[in-house]
């Protein structure tokens, strides 16, 4: 029997596939060829990955996951029934290095696909934005990336440093381009509207919609798509502001939970996935990682002023979005 499929990818999917293709060898008594469709298609990832399980209800072939390949198998007619004599039997990539490709290729067949040159990035020194930019470079190349750090009165000496670290790491075009002049405009034009009103979010969030407003004029002036840098975490519980860090074209990173991101990064500096065009040695520097995450959008804050510690929200949230 063969079977074109069109399987999309998640964690362990593999498994749960040789398991449906099992029960149908049992009630045929037929092998099974299970050719799976490879590639990015907007929000969904095929990871390819075909497969044969053989009358005797074994794996007879294997073939690899994210890539591209051709292969010839040799089936010959046994004892009891056919048999795979000849197939690859490809090994399949570990948790965190089939994450990292799943989002590479959704990323890179986006922008492919839908003819852009090349794509931009707000590079702020956190970590979300760093691996969206190793992704990109990655997926694309570095001369396909453009980073802008857009620092205001509250982006620390750090981050304006492990932002440059970042991309000079990773070889990409970096950018400053500065917010004030645009956020103070901003403030004074509303300074009669707010009058008697104390400063808050609504202050901070125009500071995100000054940068989103930057990146989109290139964008529009340039061709460039706009990578969005979000993670599952913040998405979920709507930590993040609408017409601000929420513009872009695609996010290769909106199904990765925070803490899944800081293990993508850790896993990316000692590893070079297959396919990639990017460098190979520590991409993302230490101290994006180690550093307490923040979107500096008030003095001294930290996503734990609003939120609870990351292993505790994501604790949550794999629970009431993924269960």
């Amino acid at each position: 029997l063969l079977v074109p499929n069109g399987s999309p990818y998640y964690r362990a999917k593999i498994d749960v596939r040789h398991q449906v293709v099992i029960r149908q060898v049992i009630e045929t008594g037929l092998p099974m060829i299970y050719a799976n469709q490879l590639g990015g298609q907007d929000e969904l990832i095929f990871d390819g990955a075909s497969f044969a399980i053989g009358a005797d209800k074994t794996l007879a072939f294997q073939m690899s996951q994210f890539e591209d390949a051709v292969d010839v198998t040799t089936w010959k007619r046994a004892d009891n029934g056919w048999v795979c004599s000849e197939g690859p039997m490809s090994k399949i990539p570990e948790r965190e290095e089939a994450d990292y490709r799943a989002c590479m290729l959704g990323l890179r067949d986006y922008v492919n696909k839908n003819g852009f040159k090349n794509v931009v990035l707000g590079l702020s020194g956190g970590i979300d934005s760093a691996i969206c930019a190793a992704l990109a470079v990655d997926a694309l190349g570095e001369e396909r990336l453009r980073a802008v750090m857009m620092p205001y009165r509250y982006t620390s000496k750090d981050s304006l440093k492990d932002a440059e670290d970042c991309a000079r790491a990773l070889g990409c075009r970096y950018d400053i381009v500065p917010i004030f002049e645009p956020v103070e405009g901003f403030l004074h034009t509303l300074t009669q509207l707010f009058e008697g009103t104390k400063e808050g979010i609504t202050e901070e969030n125009l500071q995100s919609r000054a940068r989103g407003t930057i990146l989109m004029a290139i964008s529009n002036k340039f061709g460039s798509m706009v990578v969005t840098t979000g993670n599952k975490s913040e998405m979920s519980v709507g930590y993040a502001t609408l017409y601000g860090d929420m513009n872009g074209g695609f996010n290769p990173i909106k199904d990765l939970y925070k803490m899944q991101v800081y293990a993508l990064s850790r896993w990316r500096n000692s590893h070079v996935p297959p396919g990639a065009l990017g460098p190979s040695g520590e991409v993302i520097p230490k101290n994006i990682i180690d550093k307490a995450p923040s979107a500096e959008l008030r003095e001294n804050q930290t996503d734990q002023d609003s939120l609870p510690p990351y292993p505790v929200l994501d604790d949550i949230l794999e629970c009431l979005v993924e269960n």
